[in-house]
């Protein structure tokens, strides 16, 4: 159904009308459930034309939402700004990425309702945390020092990191600062305390990147299955998901916190897709020396003989088909449990 119909989108492309026309391209180009609505406003309205006066009215005011939402985002990207100044870990970490603007498109991408201001911003700062980890465990950290941060994280002791160098301490008391501040605001907006969730996801993401720095150290290539199982968990969708659920706090019950806590499928697909999607875009990080590793390497290696662009072709095909599981997995009357997370994988699915 899906070709079909892409088959005769296609050919709409050669009709008279030059507006329609455009309006297909960049549909195809640019699928619903691939793509962020707000971020395809401004080329909408360009390609949208009429004659009828109803036409004019709605796009007089679809004008007016973008610009008063576009203005509402300028006004949380300068609170991140000052945030993170105030913070001081750009200072106090030499090597921490300065990349306010990116770790808030993540939060604005999966939380695009305008009434969700505060909660993007509150996002955002463990977001920029995931970044900063990644950074000690891919390229900085020893690995007997990873696994005393690990150990510590896994803890919560602030004595467990006694024996690391300063930066590690630093990021440490930042983590265990930003987990405190929002649990306290869970707590106070909704009568849940979410720190034993929170610290277990941050544990369960070190102990994955803590494995892939095993790898690397012994210049060990893992299956492809076993690579895919471990950045499944090292994508870091657990945690963003974790926080974004209880920030939400719509139908926080510990039947869905146990659900959360535990990984379900819709986590898993939605991770699955990121986790591919970055490998395919790259097998080093961008400004880094270090090496987190790639699906691809790991495919190939396995599968002697094969061409990088036949392993780009299985990894979309895998892309793909868990794409459809994952669309499979959000479509009642197969899920049972709440709305909540429902709704909230659905919109990890924009990342």
């Amino acid at each position: 159904m899906g070709d079909f119909s892409s088959q005769l989108l296609n050919a709409w492309n050669t009709n008279d009308d030059q507006s329609q026309a455009r309006i297909v391209r960049n549909t195809l180009g640019h699928p619903h459930l691939k793509s962020l609505a707000r971020f395809m406003a401004k080329s909408f309205l360009s390609d949208f034309q009429g004659t009828e006066g109803w036409i004019n009215v709605f796009k007089e005011l679809a004008k007016m939402d973008f610009n008063l939402v576009k203005s509402m985002h300028q006004k949380e990207i300068r609170q991140v700004f000052k945030w993170w100044k105030d913070l001081g870990l750009a200072k106090e970490l030499k090597f921490a990425r300065n990349q306010p603007i990116k770790w808030y498109m993540w939060p604005m991408a999966v939380l695009p309702h305008p009434s969700l201001s505060e909660q993007r911003v509150e996002l955002t700062k463990p977001i920029s945390l995931v970044y900063i980890i990644n950074d000690i465990f891919d390229v900085h950290g020893t690995l007997h020092e990873l696994t005393l941060f690990t150990e510590a994280v896994n803890r919560c002791e602030y004595e467990a990191v006694e024996p690391l160098p300063d930066y590690m301490k630093t990021c440490f008391n930042a983590l265990n600062g930003i987990t405190n501040e929002i649990s306290s605001k869970v707590y106070e907006d909704y009568g849940l305390n979410p720190i034993d969730s929170l610290r277990k996801s941050w544990a369960i993401l070190c102990n994955a990147f803590l494995v892939e720095a095993r790898w690397f150290s012994v210049g060990h290539v893992p299956k492809n299955d076993e690579y895919l199982k471990n950045g499944i968990i090292s994508s870091e969708v657990h945690v963003v998901l974790v926080y974004m659920v209880f920030l939400l706090g719509h139908g926080i019950t510990k039947r869905n916190v146990d659900i959360v806590d535990d990984f379900p499928g819709l986590i898993s697909s939605a991770a699955t897709i990121l986790r591919l999607w970055d490998d395919l875009g790259r097998a080093k990080d961008e400004n880094q020396e270090g090496h987190d590793g790639s699906y691809l390497d790991c495919y190939m290696k396995e599968n002697p003989g094969t061409s990088i662009e036949n392993a780009q072709c299985h990894v979309m095909h895998s892309i793909s088909e868990t794409w459809k599981l994952l669309n499979q997995q959000c479509l009642p009357p197969k899920i049972s449990h709440d709305m909540m997370v429902i709704s909230a994988s659905q919109a990890l699915r924009s990342t």
